[in-house]
């Protein structure tokens, strides 16, 4: 049996909550594989919305699904525990149904404290983090020097966590940082007291035990956090997040073998988004970009920050596709766009220089706009003017739109499986799988 992959093909917040929730119940085990706490997945079902930030969106499937944490993902303790505790109320039994790895980096308070203190030393130039000290704990593990959830299992757990939070404190003094000790006190004995609910869930050795759920031929599904265009080496560094999104993390993120993925979806929005700095070169500074977030929704489902809006990019989604091996798209929002009479999509960048590029180049720009970003070269469709969200098959579509899958299925090279119209579980419309 092979691992199926599901990942965001471009800035995060693609929806990948959703279709994970919609595809769970065809499968074993959901296992998320990379990220934290920065990562909000979005599902809505029963009139009711559920955000999720560590734990893999197929805990909501019905039938005995196993949901993972694996290595890939850090883990912070206090966040877990407040979204673990909120699912149970909703009457989850996430203990029976969710395994964490023994080997996923956990969270410290003092690595908040060095993301805000970083941020503020790069000024206008920082990369706009969501503050949950994501990379200063990726920092660490790649330094090797950071704590792993089986270290809480160790006799010498506190005296390893002090260690590493003296050599934080010592960073901090370093960068001029105010640090309010007594704050920091009451906030370690929250930590301590969410490492030892952590200590009830079923700690693993999760490399091993998605391998050997294959070979008993169970199925997997592994669930990205954030979109490629963050990813760590080929994402619009250094705008980017601090772990590999791409299907090539799921192997890192949870001992998978290369030969052992299977499908690859890929999920991207009918246009784009992004949160925090970077460059956009689609995005739309206009009543037309403000139309797109208030009809979408665009806030972040963790800050509640603005994300940026843009028109479909397909100079960066072919990128994607290529950098993933993906091989069935899945369309999302495209509801938000039904009350445009037009809708523009790129297809080549003109670079600064005045070269003219199809292809997703080494820098886009260095900046979140302004002089040196990458020029989109638009084609222009028309409208399809419908409530598309009525929609529950594919015959029901206006042929407007059919003709927009086409063009993005032509100009990608790979067909869109799945189509979404709304939020809803129920508004998704399945074509091939």
């Amino acid at each position: 049996m092979k691992a199926d992959l599901l990942l965001g093909l471009q800035w995060g917040d693609e929806g990948k909550g959703k279709i994970v929730d919609v595809l769970a119940p065809s499968y074993n085990i959901v296992a998320r594989f990379q990220g934290g706490p920065n990562a909000g997945h979005t599902l809505e079902f029963d009139g009711h919305k559920h955000v999720l930030r560590s734990i893999p969106s197929g805990v909501f499937a019905k039938g005995a699904i196993t949901n993972v944490i694996g290595n890939g993902v850090v883990l912070d303790p206090v966040l877990f525990r407040g979204e673990a505790e909120q699912l149970e109320a909703d009457g989850v039994d996430l203990h029976s149904i969710l395994k964490i790895s023994k080997k996923a980096h956990l969270i410290m308070p003092t690595h908040r404290l060095l993301d805000a203190a970083g941020e503020r030393a790069m000024g206008s130039g920082k990369i706009g983090t969501t503050g949950k000290g994501i990379g200063p704990t990726y920092t660490d593990k790649i330094s090797r020097h950071g704590l792993r959830v089986g270290d809480t299992l160790r006799d010498d757990f506190k005296a390893r966590y002090e260690a590493a939070r003296d050599a934080h404190l010592r960073r901090l003094e370093g960068m001029r940082a105010e640090i309010d000790n007594e704050k920091l006190a009451e906030t370690e004995k929250e930590w301590f007291d969410a490492i030892d609910y952590i200590r009830t869930f079923g700690l693993t050795d999760t490399e091993h035990y998605i391998n050997k759920a294959l070979n008993d031929e169970k199925s997997v599904l592994c669930e990205g956090a954030q979109g490629t265009m963050l990813d760590v080496d080929f994402g619009s560094y250094p705008f980017v997040t601090s772990s590999n999104t791409v299907a090539a993390g799921a192997c890192t993120g949870l001992g998978i073998a290369p030969g052992r993925i299977g499908k690859v979806y890929g999920i991207f929005k009918a246009y784009c988004t992004r949160v925090g700095s970077g460059p956009f070169p689609t995005e739309l500074f206009d009543e037309t970009g403000a139309t797109i977030r208030n009809i979408g929704h665009e806030y972040g489902a963790v800050t509640g920050r603005e994300r940026r809006c843009g028109w479909l990019d397909l100079v960066a989604l072919r990128y994607a596709v290529m950098i993933n091996g993906a091989t069935h798209l899945i369309m999302m929002k495209s509801d938000v766009l039904d009350g445009f009479d037009t809708i523009k999509v790129a297809t080549a960048y003109r670079m600064p220089d005045g070269t003219v590029t199809s292809d997703f180049p080494y820098s886009v720009g260095d900046n979140a706009e302004g002089a040196g970003i990458a020029e989109p070269i638009y084609d222009e469709l028309p409208g399809w003017k419908t409530d598309l969200s009525k929609a529950r098959s594919e015959a029901e579509l206006p042929e407007a739109f059919r003709n927009y899958v086409a063009y993005i299925e032509k100009q990608v090279g790979v067909p869109v499986a799945v189509i979404s119209v709304g939020p809803d579980r129920e508004e998704t419309i399945i074509r091939n799988l």
